[in-house]
Order: C-alpha cells, then structure tokens, then sequence
C-alpha cells in the first residue's frame, strides 16, 4: 500500500508561482512512476505531469508544458510541481498519483492516491 499526501496549494494571482508537494510514503518510494492530475469544477479529472521511477523520463500535457515542472526526491520520498506563470485556467484541485509503471498522458491509469489540495488563480 502507498499513501500519498499533497500540500503547497492556495491562492496566487495570474502571473504567480507555487510548488506542490506529494509526500510518499509505504511501499519503496523509487520502485513508482509518479504523476499529477487536476480536477476543476465540473470538469473531468485531467493529466498534468508524469515522471517515471528514476526521474529520467517526465510527460507534461500541453496545457502546462514550458510552464511546470515535475520533479521527484527520492531521498525525501518526495514528489514535486513547481507551478510558474499560472493563469486563472490552472484553478482545480490538484492530485498527486502512483503507479509501478511510468505513463504519461490523459488515458494513463494510476493505481495510488492522495486526497487533493486546492490551488487557486486569481485574475
């Protein structure tokens, strides 16, 4: 069993940064592929970023692509996105997610979950 707890969200204005942290903890933290995910209100949950168990390979989805970045420490059993430039469209509750196998992309599945943390964008 993995548990996943998310933290970092809040309120930044347009043009802001935040970074989001995914504490992992259970089973070996370097043996899983990690990824985020964000859900907006009435919207379907959505593929932001991926990062594969050594951290050699990263997926990004378009939306945020030259604008966040993934990024795992294995030594802190951490998973992190650091959010630049965010417009009021990156507003969702974002997810932090593991897996034994490394995908990147909408239609990915993921086996592990945390419980979400809130980021908001003001215009």
């Amino acid at each position: 069993q993995v548990q996943l707890v998310e933290s970092g969200g809040g309120l930044v204005q347009t043009g802001g940064s935040l970074r989001l942290s995914c504490a992992v903890s259970g089973r070996t933290f370097s043996r899983y592929a990690l990824g985020w995910f964000r859900q907006a209100p009435g919207k379907e949950r959505e593929f932001v970023a991926a990062t594969s168990s050594s951290g050699s390979s990263t997926g990004y989805a378009d939306s945020v692509k030259g604008r966040f970045i993934i990024s795992r420490g294995n030594a802190k059993n951490t998973l992190y996105l650091q959010m630049n430039s965010l417009k009021p469209e990156d507003t969702a509750v974002y997810y932090c997610a593991a897996d034994p196998y490394y995908c990147s992309g909408q239609g990915c599945r993921y086996d592990y979950w945390g419980q979400g943390t809130q980021v908001t964008v003001s215009a």
